[in-house]
């Protein structure tokens, strides 16, 4: 309770900068909740699609894998669907990975979506703080010019206290929100990492099965 309660006193201290900043920070939460929560679901069901597609394939059961992966909701089942939907008028591997790469091209947009905003808002964060503790200093010193001289220094004193609280209550936003964004941007490779090698991996695999009945 006493740490609530200091932290209302930090903020009603601090001016109408910190409302600004704390719509920030409120928008900075949301968006990375909601990433966060997108690429991890994208995650699991990339890799449930994935263990129930291998099996079929290497069994050379096409029909099969290419209705399971209209079935899935995975964004692996919808990029290796551009490619399995190929296989029969495709005579070029080229034409298979290119299909794919279509796919993944449409999925890209959707995992990174959002993500950049994080980076901005720390930045509006830091930025709204020193403006407003600059805005609260100028404020300070206007009415230290106009106040008795021996009550200048602990109005001086008082109003810069007072003025630094935005731009620390601004890095206090900054600095998680620039945390969270490098978080979710490696994830958001690490997915995409994960959904190109497994193109990669089903066209070789493809290949090869079409290429036996040739060889034999």
């Amino acid at each position: 309770m006493d740490l609530f309660n200091t932290f209302i006193t930090f903020f009603q201290s601090g001016g109408a900068f910190m409302y600004p900043i704390a719509a920030v920070l409120i928008l900075g939460a949301a968006i990375a909740i909601e990433r966060y929560t997108y690429l991890s679901l994208s995650a699991v069901r990339n890799r449930k699609a994935w263990n129930a597609l291998m099996p079929l394939l290497r069994a050379g059961k096409v029909r099969d894998a290419i209705h399971a992966v209209e079935q899935s909701s995975a964004s692996i089942a919808h990029i290796l669907g551009y490619g399995l939907g190929r296989i029969a008028g495709a005579r070029r591997r080229e034409d298979i990975q290119m299909a794919m790469e279509e796919g993944l091209m449409e999925i890209i947009p959707r995992v990174e979506k959002r993500t950049h905003y994080l980076a901005t808002l720390a930045n509006i964060a830091t930025l709204l703080g020193l403006l407003g503790t600059i805005v609260g200093l100028i404020q300070a010193f206007t009415a230290v010019a106009q106040a008795n001289p021996a009550e200048k220094a602990d109005m001086l004193s008082a109003s810069i206290s007072v003025a630094m609280n935005t731009t620390a209550f601004g890095l206090i936003v900054g600095i998680p929100l620039l945390l969270v964004h490098a978080v979710l941007q490696t994830k958001s490779t690490q997915l995409i990492d994960n959904m190109e090698m497994a193109t990669v991996k089903v066209v070789n695999l493809v290949t090869t099965e079409r290429q036996r009945p040739e060889a034999a």
